[in-house]
């Protein structure tokens, strides 16, 4: 009997493996995906710019990559005491101007030398709305709780996000010969304009991303992490308390399909062994003291210093630090 409309994926020409530098830009749910990917020990970069929504504002961030060397004071703005940058989130935002900038520019150079050495790029847009600051007419990251009559917020059009991509995306491959993007649009419902609006705005990033994959067939995949929640988890058990958002064990469920595309089977036997040691790097013990913890840190610790000597190429400081 079947129970639910699977998603078939297609035959992807990425395989990622612990070796594999990856860069991923883009709405929450490419934080999902690729804390996923940081937690087992992958190479990879997540939203150096911190959470981006819209296409052009993740293809701002990527040109800046590709442009700039650092940001400078000239690039931020001071609202209510705070500097912030109107190309990042309000994560990035600090009362000193210096402290904005270390946070920025720390994550920024990772993220261009990622770019230059990244052999795949996972971009998700969120929503095909965008907001302009009226000041100066750009499109904007976030809106940093600064009030709405200073923006213009308008519905990009299929047409407008494809001809952005289609002038960017060859300088972009030209910044990294190598590199093949691989697009996703968010399940995450944005629900402030209803459930039409809604539909509107990711059948606009839908038809974006299909022209874009026709034009670039090489370089620009697509990833149906939206027809999986929409087709495969149609029930409200696999969304959070809002109804908005998708649940834990939704992720969970996508990063297996994801796993079953994109993950080299050598490294989803890496993850399996991982994950017993992760555990217990994650055990909050009651008595830190007590000989039983003692006892599972030996354990722990030498299962750690196997691994290292099995698999010498991986990025064991990630975990050591925790």
């Amino acid at each position: 009997m079947k129970l639910l409309s699977e998603v078939a994926l297609p035959q992807y020409p990425i395989q990622l493996d612990h070796q594999s530098p990856i860069l991923m830009m883009g709405s929450c749910f490419t934080e999902n995906i690729g804390q996923l990917l940081e937690k087992y020990l992958f190479p990879v970069c997540v939203n150096p710019f911190g959470v981006t929504y819209n296409p052009l504002s993740v293809k701002k961030g990527l040109e800046a990559l590709i442009q700039k060397e650092a940001y400078g004071p000239d690039d931020l703005d001071l609202y209510n005491d705070l500097w912030l940058s109107f190309n990042h989130d309000t994560g990035y935002s600090s009362i000193e101007q210096s402290e904005a900038l270390e946070r920025i520019n720390r994550d920024f150079r990772n993220a261009k030398e990622m770019l230059h050495r990244a052999g795949t790029l996972f971009i998700t847009w969120g929503t095909a709305w965008i907001y302009r600051f009226n000041p100066t007419g750009e499109v904007v990251c976030n809106c940093h709780k600064i009030p709405a009559s200073q923006f213009s917020r308008s519905r990009l059009t299929t047409r407008e996000i494809i001809r952005e991509y289609e002038d960017f995306l060859p300088r972009l491959f030209e910044f990294n010969p190598k590199l093949r993007i691989v697009h996703t649009v968010s399940p995450v419902r944005h629900w402030k304009d209803g459930a039409h609006g809604n539909q509107l705005s990711k059948s606009t990033l839908l038809l974006a991303g299909e022209a874009l994959n026709e034009s670039f067939s090489d370089r620009f995949f697509y990833f149906p992490s939206y027809e999986i929640v929409m087709d495969e988890l149609r029930d409200y058990r696999f969304y959070a308390d809002d109804l908005l958002h998708i649940s834990n064990q939704a992720t969970s469920y996508i990063w297996e399909r994801f796993g079953q595309a994109f993950i080299h089977e050598d490294s989803q036997k890496i993850i399996g062994e991982l994950e017993p040691l992760l555990k217990m790097f994650g055990h909050r013990p009651l008595v830190p003291e007590g000989e039983a913890y003692g006892k599972m840190s030996q354990t722990r610790d030498e299962k750690l210093r196997n691994l290292k000597n099995k698999y010498p190429g991986i990025q064991w400081a990630k975990l050591i630090k925790k």
